[in-house]
C-alpha cells in the first residue's frame, strides 16, 4: 500500500498564525508610511488654487497647462531629455566594457579596481559634486552640457557595471571560445554571442543610468550653468522661491514616469528568470 504522508496546515497553533498576521500588518504599515507622502501630492496637482492644501477647493487641470506653457519649465524638460540619454548611452557602453573586461581577465587588484568603479555609488554625492566641480573648473567643462553629461555618466556606469557582472557570472564562456575557435572575430562574438546574453542585465542597468541621471539635483547645481538647468534643478529653485502647485504636477508626471521604469525592469526580470530556465 503507497504511504500517504499527512498534510498540515502552514499555521497551526495560535502562535504562529498571529505572528503571521502580525507581520503582514507591519509590512502594510510600513508600505503605506512610504506611500502616503507620494499618494498625497497627486490630488494637489489638480487642485484650482495657488497653495498645496487641503481641503481643495475645486479640480483644474491649470498647473499642467502652466507646465507646457512655461518657459522656464519647458527649457528645463528639454535639457533633462538632453542629459539624460546622452549620461545612459555614455554609461551604459563605459559600464558594459568594463564589466566584460573585469569578468574576462583576473589580475591583481581586481577587486580594488571594482571598488573604484562603483565608488560614486557610496561617496556621498555631495562629495562627487564638489570634485567634479573643482576639477572641471579646471579644464573648461564647468557648466557646460559636456561637463554634465559626463558627471552624470559617471554616477551611472557603476549601475551598469554591477548588472551586467551579475549576469556575467552565469554565462558560459565556452559559447565565446566555440565562436573564435570558428573563425569569428572578437566583435562578431560579443555583439552575436555576448550581448544576447547579458542584454538583460545592459538594460537594466541603463535603465538605472537613466534614472540616476534624470533625477540628479546636487551634481547639477554645482556643474550646470543657468541654460543648463534640469527639471530636479528648476523643481529645487520653485521650492526654495515659493511652492507653487506646477511642482505638484510635474512630480505626478514623474511618478508615472519612475513607475513605467520600475515596470519595465520588472519585465525584464521575469523575461530573464523565464529564459534561464531554457
Amino acid at each position: 500500500m503507497k504511504h500517504i504522508l499527512p498534510t498540515f496546515a502552514p499555521y497551526q497553533s495560535f502562535t504562529e498564525r498571529a505572528w503571521f498576521f502580525t507581520l503582514r500588518g507591519l509590512n502594510l504599515l510600513t508600505l503605506l508610511f512610504l506611500m502616503l507622502p507620494i499618494l498625497v501630492i497627486i490630488p494637489l496637482s489638480f487642485a484650482d488654487s495657488t497653495f498645496l492644501s487641503y481641503p481643495m477647493p475645486g479640480l483644474s487641470l491649470r498647473w499642467y497647462q502652466t507646465l507646457f506653457e512655461s518657459d522656464d519649465w519647458v527649457r528645463a524638460a528639454q535639457n533633462s531629455f538632453i542629459v539624460a540619454p546622452a549620461a545612459t548611452l555614455l554609461a551604459t557602453v563605459l559600464g558594459t566594457l568594463a564589466a566584460v573586461g573585469l569578468n574576462k581577465s583576473d589580475f591583481r587588484g581586481k577587486a580594488v579596481v571594482m571598488a573604484v568603479l562603483i565608488s560614486p555609488m557610496v561617496v556621498p554625492v555631495v562629495v562627487v559634486g564638489a570634485g567634479v566641480y573643482i576639477f572641471f573648473a579646471q579644464i573648461g567643462l564647468s557648466e557646460t552640457y559636456t561637463g554634465l553629461i559626463l558627471a552624470h555618466a559617471a554616477l551611472g556606469a557603476p549601475f551598469v557595471v554591477t548588472t551586467v557582472s551579475a549576469t556575467l557570472q552565469g554565462f558560459n564562456q565556452n559559447l565565446v571560445r566555440a565562436s573564435l575557435s570558428l573563425g569569428a572575430g572578437p566583435l562578431y562574438t560579443f555583439f552575436r554571442i555576448t550581448l544576447p546574453v547579458i542584454a538583460p542585465g545592459l538594460i537594466s542597468g541603463a535603465l538605472f543610468a537613466f534614472a540616476t541621471s534624470f533625477d540628479e539635483v546636487v551634481i547639477t547645481l554645482f556643474v550646470a550653468g543657468p541654460s543648463q538647468s534640469t527639471l530636479p534643478r528648476q523643481m529645487f529653485a520653485g521650492i526654495r522661491e515659493n511652492i507653487s502647485p506646477a511642482i505638484a504636477a510635474l512630480a505626478t508626471i514623474l511618478i508615472v514616469f519612475s513607475t513605467c521604469l520600475l515596470l519595465a525592469l520588472e519585465w525584464l526580470r521575469g523575461r530573464n528568470k523565464a529564459a534561464a530556465k531554457y
